[in-house]
């Protein structure tokens, strides 16, 4: 098995047990009751694509995001 599978699987055992158990409207709802605004958050987004982009795209995943919507958010946290 070549190291990216090995990689692969290994992320999709780590991910599976927080699968499907908040939504994006979840999510973006307790950023606003901290007070984040769009703008922080697209900030955060900026800060997560820069520091962990691989992390980014497996939290966006995560989500359940359309890989459309994904690809959206990440090249506009570049």
């Amino acid at each position: 098995m070549a190291v990216t599978e090995l990689n692969n699987d290994r992320q999709t055992r780590i991910n599976e047990p927080m699968k499907k158990q908040v939504s994006v409207k979840e999510w973006t709802a307790m950023y606003q009751e901290i007070g984040l605004d769009d703008a922080k958050m697209e900030q955060w987004h900026k800060l997560f694509e820069t520091r962990h982009p691989a992390g980014h795209q497996s939290f966006l995943e995560w989500l359940g995001l359309t890989p459309k919507r994904i690809d959206r958010i990440r090249a506009a946290s570049k």
